[in-house]
């Protein structure tokens, strides 16, 4: 079930003519010769807002010298306590610069990826806020460069523009997700398999500080890389399946939009959320892992919705490593996880071992992951919660 009035509805940029803007772009920034980069840069929050307003719309701006090799963008808010020198403000290779920015990876603002639209307006009721005493002063742009034919002296100015609406609006935006971590842990996925299915599940302790009053989620975007087929998010409440938050049956990594719901969802304290992605490996010789490269894979389901909470952001899973040190019976789970790997990869795979491998996933206990406020919880889910399936509507 596809919203299809949600595919390619970018407003046209004449709209916003006339509006204030801010941008945050690169600046001539070097991409490396590598084929996976990502780098990331920081920037100040603009000063020319004294009293808060409200972006009502965003535009990316991909340079399009680099087209071929921009994966995509995630511009991150960072959190109220990030403290940086603004005079040497960081920028360059994520991983060099980790510590540093651990501050910035938290709150996920907004995300652009390959065949996503231009711009993206935000409901009339709605706009993000800047400036004034709201809490984010930095922002943080992080790149995906796909550089696969290791261009050297490539140079990069993508950014992305915020357009500034002459009225403040009812509601503040913000953003939430859920899927897998970026993880061997999390994604291992077999060869010469049509189906392979991978549940991640957030209970309830992540949504308990919503207000009595809910949340209003207007939109969906969705992220994994090439063996990605389909990817869904169902509601559950009182132990039973309600609604899907978005079932995107047909997922194309060429076309990843951020999809207007037809109709707003709310969400309320105690909700839990079923994420399931379904990975298509009959073009893989090999095992394909959860990891950065666009021949890596991921699964991430974000939701845009209102009014902003300063203590709901992100919600992970991965295959507990109890459940992995079981199923290798000689694997240790030490956090650079390279005899694990080293592992998978010298399985033969037969279809045999395949089904079998879906068991294991269907199975395994988790390690859930959630951010409330500043602080990380983590718990585990022995099994997989079992909750009443959706209703079968007649047509």
């Amino acid at each position: 079930m596809i919203p299809l009035q949600s595919y390619a509805n970018s407003p046209p940029e004449n709209k916003f003519a006339g509006l204030d803007y801010f941008e945050f772009r690169m600046n001539n920034d070097v991409i490396p010769p590598e084929d996976t980069t990502y780098y990331c840069k920081v920037f100040k929050a603009p000063t020319e807002y004294p009293t808060k307003r409200h972006a009502i719309a965003h535009k990316t701006m991909i340079d399009p010298n680099n087209i071929d090799i921009v994966h995509h963008l995630v511009f991150f808010a960072c959190r109220s306590t990030a403290k940086f020198d603004d005079n040497n403000l960081p920028y360059g290779v994520c991983d060099e610069h980790h510590q540093e920015l651990s501050s910035c990876f938290t709150g996920t603002a907004t995300i652009w990826a390959v065949g996503g639209e231009p711009i993206v307006e935000f409901p009339e009721e709605a706009g993000y806020p800047i400036g004034g005493d709201f809490g984010s002063k930095y922002y943080m742009l992080e790149m995906h460069y796909n550089n696969q034919k290791l261009t050297p002296n490539r140079r990069d100015n993508t950014g992305i523009r915020f357009y500034i609406g002459q009225e403040l609006r009812q509601y503040y935006i913000g953003y939430l997700a859920f899927g897998t971590t970026v993880s061997v842990l999390a994604l291992a996925i077999p060869p010469k398999v049509e189906r392979f299915m991978v549940d991640s599940y957030c209970p309830s302790g992540f949504s308990k500080n919503i207000p009595e009053s809910g949340i209003t989620v207007v939109s969906s975007y969705l992220h994994t890389h090439l063996q990605g087929v389909s990817l869904s998010t169902k509601l559950i409440r009182n132990n039973t399946a309600v609604r899907y938050m978005f079932n995107g049956e047909m997922y194309d990594f060429n076309y990843q939009f951020d999809h207007r719901l037809p109709e707003p969802i709310k969400l309320y304290p105690g909700d839990e959320f079923a994420t399931q992605c379904v990975y298509n490996t009959m073009n893989k010789n090999t095992v394909t892992l959860g990891g950065q490269r666009t021949t890596n894979e991921m699964f991430f389901h974000q939701l845009t919705y209102y009014s902003l909470q300063n203590n709901l952001y992100a919600c992970f899973t991965l295959n507990h490593p109890d459940a992995w040190h079981t199923i290798s019976n000689r694997v240790s789970t030490t956090s650079n996880h390279t005899e694990l790997v080293d592992w998978i990869n010298t399985i033969e795979w037969t279809p045999t071992l395949a089904a079998q491998w879906q068991e294991f996933y269907n199975h395994a206990s988790r390690l859930v992951t959630y951010s409330i406020g500043n602080n990380s919880i983590s718990e585990t889910l022995d099994v997989l919660p079992k909750y009443k399936g959706l209703q079968k509507k007649s047509c």
